[in-house]
């Protein structure tokens, strides 16, 4: 699949997101439901990996 398909599904399921669900919900409701509708469209996701990180 070409970047440009893959971008087009990505934007399709966070506009169908936003209709569904509309403002004012906490960020984590979206990501939940972002991720849910992505893996309908058969695409790889990954959400809240942990990143290695120094501090001092």
């Amino acid at each position: 699949m070409k970047e440009n398909e893959v971008s087009y599904k990505i934007r399709g399921c966070i506009f169908k997101v936003y209709n569904k669900l509309g403002p004012g919900l906490l960020e984590s409701a979206y990501e939940a439901a972002l991720v849910y509708e992505l893996k309908k469209e058969n695409l790889e996701v990954n959400n809240q990996i942990a990143l290695p990180m120094i501090y001092e």
